[in-house]
C-alpha cells in the first residue's frame, strides 16, 4: 500500500510539473494556456494531499496565488487580509520567544563559567564568524540587487519606512525605558537588551532563587515555539494571499527577484565557505581531509533535511571520532546551535535588504548597519523554531521600520533557502570545535570512546 501511494505521489508529480513547464513555454498565448495552467495547479494540489508537508502546501499556495494573482487581480485585491492576519499573529510572537531564549541560553548554562577560558573563546570565535557572515551577505545583495525593479502596491510598501537618526537617537533606541512600551512598539533591540540584562541578573542569583525564573522562561520558550508551529498552519494561506495581491498588482516580476535572490545566497554561502572557514581551517592547521571526512554525512543530512537538529548527533560523534574532546564537542557545538549560525546569518543579511530592495526602499549605509546589528542580536537563541528566518526577518523588520509584506514571498522559496544555510550552519559549527580543540591544544590528545568510533564506521 505504503509502495503504491509514493508511485501516485511521484506520477501527480511528474503531471504536475510537465503541466508547468509546458505552460510556462506557452506563455505568450494566455488564452490557449489558461486551462492548462490550471490543470498543472491541480496536479500540484493533488500532490499536496498526499504529502501532506507545511513546505509542499506552502509552495503549492505560492503559485495557487501567483495564478489568482495574474488571472483575478480583482479577486487577489481582497485575499490581502489573510496575509495581514498571518502577519499579526507572527508578530505577536516575537517579544516572548526572544525573552524566553535569550534567558534560559545566558543564566541556564551554568557551563559558561565552569569552562571559563573556552567559554569566552567560543563565544569571541562565533560573534566574528557570524559578523562576517552577515557583512558578506550585506555585500552580495546589494552588488546583485535582486530585489530591485520589483515595486510592491503602494499599501504594501508604505508599512514601514526607515528614519533618519541622529547618532544619540540610534544609541538611545538600543537602549529601554519601559519594557511595556517597548514590547507594544515593537522595538525588538530593546527586548533583547532587557532579556539580555535581566538573564545575566539571573545568573547571579543562588540556585534555589534562580531556579524557579529559569524553569518558567523555558517554559515559555515551550509554548511559544508550539505557538509558532500552530500559527505556521495558517502560512500556506498568508502566503498564497500575499504572493496573489502582490502579483495581481505588479505582475510576475516577483517570481525572477525570487529566482535571483536564490542564486545570490548560495554564491554568498560558496563564498563564504572558501573565503571565511577554509582560511580559518588552514590558519587553526585543520587536517582538511580527515575534516571533510567527518563533517559529509552531517552537512549531507543537514541539507537533504534543511534541520540542524536532525544532524546534531551525528556532527557530535563525527567531531569526536576525529580527536576533539568530548566536553569541547558537548559545549562548542550546542552553543553553536544558537551562537554560530552563519549560514542564517548571511541569509537573514541577504534577505532583510532583498525586503527594502523589494519595496523600492534606498537605505543609506548608517540604516544598512543598523539594520545589521539588529540581526546580531536578534538571530541568537532561536535556531529551534519552525521557519525562524520568518520570525527573526519580522523582529527586524518591526524594529528598524521596514515593510513587512514582502517577508511572505521568501516562504514560497524557502525550503530551498534553507537547505544551504542550514548545511553552512552545521559545516561552521563542526569546525568551531575542531578550532578550539587546536587552540586550547587538546586536540588528538584523548581516543574516542568504542560506541563513537563504531557509529562513524
Amino acid at each position: 500500500m505504503a509502495l503504491a501511494t509514493t508511485k501516485t505521489q511521484r506520477i501527480a508529480l511528474s503531471v504536475a510539473g510537465l503541466a508547468a513547464v509546458a505552460a510556462l513555454l506557452c506563455t505568450s498565448l494566455p488564452s490557449a494556456c489558461f486551462a492548462l495552467r490550471w490543470i498543472a495547479l491541480a496536479a500540484l494540489v493533488l500532490y499536496g494531499c498526499m504529502n501532506r508537508t507545511l513546505t509542499a502546501w506552502i509552495f503549492i499556495a505560492m503559485l495557487l496565488g501567483a495564478e489568482i494573482g495574474h488571472d483575478f487581480p480583482n479577486v487577489a485585491t481582497h485575499l490581502r487580509v489573510l496575509a495581514l492576519i498571518f502577519l499579526r499573529l507572527i508578530k505577536t510572537i516575537i517579544a516572548p520567544l526572544l525573552f524566553g531564549t535569550l534567558v534560559v541560553g545566558i543564566a541556564g548554562h551554568s557551563s559558561l563559567r565552569q569552562v571559563g577560558r573556552l567559554g569566552l573563546r567560543s563565544i569571541i570565535f562565533f560573534e566574528i564568524v557570524t559578523t562576517i557572515a552577515i557583512f558578506l551577505g550585506l555585500g552580495a545583495i546589494n552588488l546583485s540587487k535582486a530585489g530591485v525593479g520589483v515595486q510592491l502596491p503602494t499599501t504594501a510598501a508604505d508599512t514601514g519606512s526607515v528614519g533618519k537618526l541622529s547618532a544619540e537617537d540610534t544609541i538611545l533606541h538600543v537602549f529601554p525605558e519601559n519594557i511595556a512600551k517597548s514590547v507594544a512598539d515593537g522595538a525588538v533591540l530593546q527586548v533583547v537588551v532587557f532579556s539580555l540584562i535581566f538573564a545575566v541578573a539571573l545568573a547571579m542569583l543562588s540556585e534555589d532563587k534562580r531556579r524557579p525564573m529559569l524553569a518558567f522562561c523555558e517554559s515559555l520558550s515551550e509554548v511559544m515555539f508550539k505557538f509558532t508551529n500552530i500559527v505556521m498552519y495558517m502560512a500556506p494561506l498568508g502566503v498564497g494571499a500575499a504572493v496573489a495581491y502582490t502579483v495581481g498588482h505588479t505582475g510576475l516580476a516577483v517570481l525572477g527577484s525570487l529566482l535571483k535572490l536564490l542564486l545570490t545566497l548560495y554564491a554568498a554561502l560558496i563564498i563564504f565557505i572558501a573565503g571565511v572557514l577554509l582560511p580559518i581551517a588552514l590558519l587553526f592547521r585543520v587536517p582538511l581531509r580527515a575534516f571533510l571526512q567527518a563533517v559529509a554525512e552531517p552537512v549531507t543530512i543537514a541539507f537533504g533535511t534543511a534541520s540542524s537538529e536532525a544532524a546534531l548527533p551525528r556532527a557530535m560523534e563525527a567531531m569526536e571520532a576525529i580527536g576533539v574532546p568530548r566536553q569541547i564537542v558537548a559545549f562548542v557545538i550546542p552553543t553553536g546551535y544558537s551562537l554560530n549560525l552563519t549560514g542564517s546569518s548571511l541569509y537573514l543579511s541577504v534577505a532583510a535588504i532583498f525586503v527594502a530592495q523589494v519595496s523600492g526602499m534606498h537605505l543609506s549605509l548608517g540604516q544598512q548597519l543598523l539594520i545589521m546589528l539588529t540581526l546580531m542580536l536578534t538571530s541568537k537563541g532561536v535556531a529551534g523554531v519552525s521557519r525562524a528566518a520568518l520570525v527573526i526577518l519580522l523582529a527586524t523588520a518591526t524594529s528598524t521600520g521596514l515593510p513587512t509584506e514582502p517577508i511572505f514571498l521568501l516562504l514560497g522559496v524557502d525550503q530551498l533557502l534553507d537547505m544551504g544555510r542550514t548545511a553552512v550552519n552545521v559545516l561552521g559549527n563542526c569546525l568551531a570545535a575542531v578550532v578550539m580543540a587546536k587552540w586550547e591544544g587538546d586536540f588528538q590528545t584523548e581516543t574516542a570512546s568504542p560506541v563513537v568510533a563504531d557509529a562513524l564506521q
